[in-house]
């Protein structure tokens, strides 16, 4: 049978856990996902009525069908962390030098700053550092060095421009050579005076595509879109210098309406934060018409997948070489 190319694969009523706090989910969305040694593994993003945020890790074969674990995530090390913690959500996951990297938001008492953890073989994570002492809600690593240094695309919270005007509309790049102690290279992109009206953050993780780094980013485009529903925009940087941005969006890159016709549920939150090869190959380049998995948080009912390819992204996006 053929599957939808907008399936909704994880829903909600799928996750009641023999944990006690997960007896009555009200929400799953925002899934970080990675394919290692022939497997599909997901971090999902699961909410109780009691408003706790926990991680669950999820396994495929093919990328539709997933096997659950029945407890949450174990995350380690977090006496460390120099604030009371209400919130720990938004995983995005990629493999650096034999180790799994996770970043995370991290709700608490400074506000939100988002944090890196490491992982041996994803069977828990351990905490490493925040980005800074800024407040930060998202961030993706890329997957491998660059110019001898690790990089990092993320979106203050916060950031008060040159007219006075205070605004969070704003994606950076940092770099760092130990992943913990991390500097801003370089403003990548902003909403006004560009296509989208406000950037929300970066989506699932850059990933390589012959020509460049090719990531999903949030935008708020209610001058195309209508009624501030929050969409998904497609960038393609410089492989060589991520601080470039060659190619950008001029409309969003998944199509919202087709997830209302098969959930029921009115799509005004739609965030890809995972894109995963279909047939990854050995030197982990992704060419335009190569089949990608993208998933994305629905409604906060489910965790649906679009089966798509760079080409299709960049066509569907309307997307413009930027000189």
């Amino acid at each position: 049978m053929k599957r939808h190319p907008f399936s909704p694969i994880i829903t909600r009523d799928q996750l009641r856990m023999r944990d006690l706090y997960l007896e009555d989910v009200s929400s799953v969305f925002n899934p970080g996902a990675i394919y290692h040694e022939g497997q599909i593994i997901m971090l999902l993003r699961v909410q109780d009525r009691g408003r706790g945020t926990h991680l669950v890790k999820a396994v495929s074969t093919d990328g539709y069908n997933f096997e659950i674990n029945d407890t949450v995530f174990e995350i380690t090390g977090l006496e460390a962390f120099p604030y009371q913690i209400y919130h720990i959500y938004d995983p995005r996951v990629v493999r650096l030098e034999d180790s799994f990297y996770i970043t995370c938001a991290v709700d608490c008492s400074k506000g939100c700053l988002l944090a890196i953890f490491r992982s041996a073989e994803l069977e828990s994570m351990h905490y490493m550092g925040t980005l800074n002492e800024e407040q930060q809600r998202n961030g993706v690593l890329f997957d491998q060095k660059i110019e001898d240094r690790y990089w990092m695309l993320s979106r203050p919270n916060e950031h008060t421009r040159p007219d006075g005007v205070k605004s969070g509309s704003r994606i950076f790049a940092y770099s760092s050579p130990d992943l913990c102690s991390w500097r801003e290279e370089g403003l990548i992109m902003e909403g006004r005076p560009h296509f989208w009206d406000e950037l929300i953050g970066p989506g699932a993780p850059p990933f390589r595509v012959s020509f460049g780094w090719m990531f999903i980013y949030h935008g708020v485009a209610t001058h195309f879109g209508g009624g501030g529903i929050y969409q998904a925009g497609v960038c393609v940087l410089d492989l060589d210098d991520p601080r470039r941005v060659r190619i950008r969006s001029k409309l969003n890159c998944l199509e919202p309406r087709e997830i209302y016709e098969l959930t029921g549920q009115v799509p005004n939150v739609v965030f890809p934060t995972a894109c995963v090869p279909v047939k990854p190959r050995p030197d982990g380049i992704v060419w335009l018409d190569d089949p990608l998995y993208v998933y994305y948080g629905a409604a906060d009912t489910c965790v649906s997948l679009a089966v798509t390819s760079p080409r299709k992204l960049l066509e569907i996006s309307k997307a413009e070489l930027i000189l």
